[in-house]
C-alpha cells in the first residue's frame, strides 16, 4: 500500500516523494549510480596522494597532482584521471534520476557530466613536466605542448563546471531550506575559484598549491556528500512509498 504522508521524522520535500512515487530515484539502478558517485572523490584522493608521497621527486607544496601523470609511472595517473571521469559521469546518469523535478534538475547533471568528460580529457592529454618534476625536469623555462595546452583546457573547463554546480546546488538547498546543505555547496564552490585562481596566476607558489591542493580535496569531499546525500534520500522515499 502507498502512502503520501511524511512520516514523524522523515520530512521530504513534495518533489522527492512525487518522483519516488514514479519510482525513478527509488530504481536499484539509480542508488548504484550514485552509491559510485560517493566512491569517485575518496578512491581519487587515495591514489593521488599515495603518489605524491612516494614518488620520488614528487613535493606536495610545489606539485600539482597533474604532474604525476608524467615520468615511467605517469600511467597510474593517467589511469586514475579515466577512471574517476568515468565513475562522475555514472554519478551525472544518477544525479539526472534523482535530482528532477526541481532547481538545476536539468543543468546539474550536464555540468557533472561535462566536469567528468573534462577529467578522461585531462588523463589523455598530460600535463607538461614542470618544477623539476619529473626528476631531471628544469626548474624553470619548460616548454609548453599540444597536450600540456590542451591539459590546461580541460581543466579549466572541468573546474568551471564543477564551481556552477556546487552555486546551483547551494539554491536548490536554500530553496528546500536545508541550509546547512546550502551554506556547504556554496562555500565550497567559492573556495575552489579562489584555489583554482591562485594556482593559475602565482607562479608556482608554495601557498597557492597548498591552497589548490586542499580545495579539490574539499571539492571531492563535497561530490562524495552530495552523492550520498541524495542516495539516502532516494532511499528514505522508497520506504515511504513501500509503508
Amino acid at each position: 500500500m502507498t502512502t503520501t504522508t511524511d512520516q514523524p521524522g522523515t520530512a521530504f520535500p513534495a518533489a522527492v516523494r512525487q518522483a519516488g512515487q514514479r519510482g525513478h530515484p527509488s530504481t536499484g539502478t539509480t542508488r548504484i549510480l550514485l552509491a559510485i558517485g560517493v566512491a569517485a572523490g575518496p578512491s581519487y584522493v587515495l591514489v593521488s596522494l599515495t603518489q605524491a608521497l612516494t614518488r620520488d621527486g614528487f613535493d606536495l607544496t610545489r606539485h600539482a597532482w597533474s604532474l604525476l601523470a608524467n615520468g615511467g609511472l605517469g600511467w597510474i595517473q593517467i589511469t586514475n584521471l579515466v577512471l574517476t571521469g568515468l565513475m562522475v559521469c555514472a554519478l551525472a546518469a544518477g544525479l539526472r534520476r534523482s535530482l528532477a523535478p526541481g532547481t538545476g534538475a536539468r543543468w546539474t547533471p550536464r555540468l557533472v557530466a561535462t566536469y567528468g568528460v573534462s577529467m578522461v580529457a585531462a588523463g589523455a592529454f598530460r600535463a607538461d613536466p614542470a618544477l623539476g618534476f619529473p626528476i631531471g625536469t628544469p626548474e624553470t623555462g619548460t616548454a609548453v605542448t599540444w597536450h600540456g595546452t590542451l591539459h590546461f583546457v580541460a581543466g579549466a573547463v572541468g573546474f568551471t563546471c564543477l564551481i556552477v554546480t556546487c552555486l546551483i546546488l547551494g539554491r536548490r538547498f536554500a530553496a528546500e531550506g536545508r541550509r546547512g546543505w546550502a551554506t556547504f555547496s556554496r562555500l565550497t564552490g567559492v573556495l575552489f575559484l579562489a584555489g583554482f585562481v591562485a594556482m593559475a596566476s602565482s607562479g608556482g607558489a608554495v601557498w597557492s598549491n597548498l591552497a589548490f591542493t586542499g580545495a579539490i580535496v574539499l571539492a571531492w569531499g563535497w561530490i562524495s556528500a552530495i552523492a550520498a546525500h541524495l542516495r539516502r534520500r532516494a532511499t528514505g522515499a522508497t520506504s515511504v512509498t513501500a509503508g
